[in-house]
């Protein structure tokens, strides 16, 4: 097996979530050819990078990007930061001759999205977009199930992608607060991945009418610097400047109708990605917070027990489940997996894809895809008419 040394940046919750899949995706997978190695973390704060690299497994800590990617025994930049700084490292990943899997969304605007995108391209380097959620086996069955025809033509999407985490006025104002640093709200956090689950299932979009709104005006600044939440509100106040929720009316390319909603103060929500998919031949239904069930409902059963009914994708002939020996790759049918298996069944492939020369999807081709459907959203807000995307 062929070793490949990972260096990434950011250390929070995405990368404790990337980290615990480095360490566990060739043991879930053993078939892979290409094992990652963790050589280096970096980020800006000392104190918290050094204890960041002792918790998760890496083997150094280090504070200047660049020298990510000066280092020959690492192939492989993995972007977990504040959304300003994705395409700029991106775009120095690629010219240092680095492959990149970079959280999402891929950039700010539509403009740089592109020119991340060039470059990689020029570069001729292996690249990625964590959406990880594709790689649920129920929404990738999913998939395989609209491709094989049993909803036939497809008329409806609706995706609601609802959490509650700052409905609190008093929470403090961090960096996915201010424009400048995350480009939006909502939107570029939450309707990104409802965004490519709709252009993934059902196909292009074709225009949009959408409505952006901001209920929380002001919020307390940080007490400390390091962009996180941990530092607690001061007595300053300072503006929001991003949207708490956003939503939108969809046309897509194919002649299916569509709704987006999102939103930071759906109180009760956690986090409930579910979208809903209805066709001529039957519908389908996902709720992230229960990941490992898939609903359909065949429109051609007519009989006395007809209704929706609930898949349990956790078997081996289901998606990223079963071995090549027939045995399973996680747990035995119905141990479920969680969350973090979704990001290591998107590791698995990067790391095919390395290995072959191919950038798996979602890459920066799809995140050009997803930002011009956000840009369009928010430009449909300001002008309330619908945008051609």
């Amino acid at each position: 097996m062929r070793e490949i040394g990972v260096g990434m940046v950011g250390y929070s919750f995405m990368g404790r979530a990337h980290s615990n899949a480095y360490r566990q995706v060739s043991f879930f997978y053993p078939e892979l050819p290409v094992k990652p190695v963790l050589k280096a973390i970096c980020g800006r704060t000392k104190e918290a990078v050094d204890a960041a690299a002792s918790d998760m497994g890496w083997e150094q800590a280090v504070y200047d990007f660049d020298e990510l990617l000066e280092r020959d025994d690492i192939g492989l930049i993995d972007i977990n930061t504040p959304n300003n700084m994705h395409v700029p490292m991106a775009i120095k990943a690629a010219q240092a001759g680095k492959h990149v899997i970079c959280e999402k969304p891929l950039g700010m605007t539509v403009a740089e999205t592109e020119e991340a995108l060039a470059a990689v391209r020029e570069a001729g380097v292996v690249h990625m977009l964590c959406h990880n959620y594709r790689r649920a086996p129920a929404i990738w069955l999913a998939k395989e199930m609209i491709e094989a025809g049993m909803l036939g033509e497809i008329y409806h999407w609706r995706g609601h992608y609802l959490q509650d985490w700052l409905m609190d006025p008093t929470a403090p104002l961090f960096w996915r607060c201010q424009k400048e640093i995350a480009g939006s709200g909502a939107l570029g956090d939450l309707m990104a991945h409802s965004a490519d689950l709709a252009l993934w299932l059902v196909g292009d979009i074709d225009s949009v009418c959408g409505s952006l709104n901001t209920f929380v005006k002001q919020r307390p600044t940080l007490t400390s610097t390091d962009g996180g939440l941990g530092g607690g509100a001061g007595t300053e106040m300072a503006d929001v400047t991003v949207d708490d929720a956003a939503t939108a009316l969809v046309k897509f390319k194919c002649g299916a109708m569509g709704v987006f909603e999102v939103t930071r103060f759906a109180a009760g929500h956690k986090n409930y990605n579910f979208f809903e998919i209805n066709g001529s031949r039957g519908s389908i239904r996902f709720n992230l917070e229960r990941l490992n069930e898939l609903e359909y409902f065949d429109a051609e059963d007519d009989g006395k027990t007809a209704g929706f009914k609930t898949i349990l994708a956790s078997d081996t002939i289901h998606p990223f489940q079963g071995l090549s020996d027939g045995g399973p790759r996680f747990w035995p049918a119905g141990h479920n997996i969680g969350y973090e298996h979704t990001f290591i069944n998107t590791f698995a492939d990067l790391f095919k894809g390395i290995a072959e020369g191919k950038s798996p999807n979602p890459n920066f081709e799809d995140g050009v895809k997803i930002q011009k459907v956000l840009a369009a959203v928010e430009k449909s807000s300001e002008q309330a008419t619908w945008v051609t995307v």
